[in-house]
């Protein structure tokens, strides 16, 4: 079944599942009859999360030494990906804090919790 888009003379705009373009079109919530508006075009996949928090920088340096431009892009970049993250709480992934993130723990940083590797728990 295609999706139709349909527009009504009250302003409402929707879509619908219909069985065949001879099918009636479904009424409104206004209870008129609206009229069928031509195709839009749907891409399918090409949505995007934007860059994820891991990817900010995360050092003076990281930021071009203060770059006012590149401060305010990413400052941009993460707002958009904060609002996301609220819609969508499955992106927002492991929020715990980071307490290393250098040396041994370059490749896997430890965070809030997690047990330090090479430490028996005594």
């Amino acid at each position: 079944m295609p999706i139709y888009d349909y527009a009504c003379e009250c302003g409402n705009r929707f879509e619908a599942l219909v069985p065949s373009s001879a099918s009636p079109a479904p009424s409104c919530a206004c209870g008129s009859s609206p009229r069928r508006l031509p195709p839009a075009v749907r891409l399918g996949g090409v949505a995007s999360a934007g860059p994820s928090r891991d990817d900010a920088p995360k050092s003076w340096r990281g930021t071009g030494n203060g770059d006012r431009e590149t401060v305010r892009h990413w400052h941009q970049q993460m707002t958009r990906r904060e609002k996301l993250e609220q819609k969508y709480p499955e992106l927002a992934g492991d929020r715990r804090p980071v307490l290393a993130h250098e040396g041994r723990f370059a490749a896997a940083p430890l965070r809030a919790g997690d047990p330090v590797p090479g430490e028996s728990g005594s």
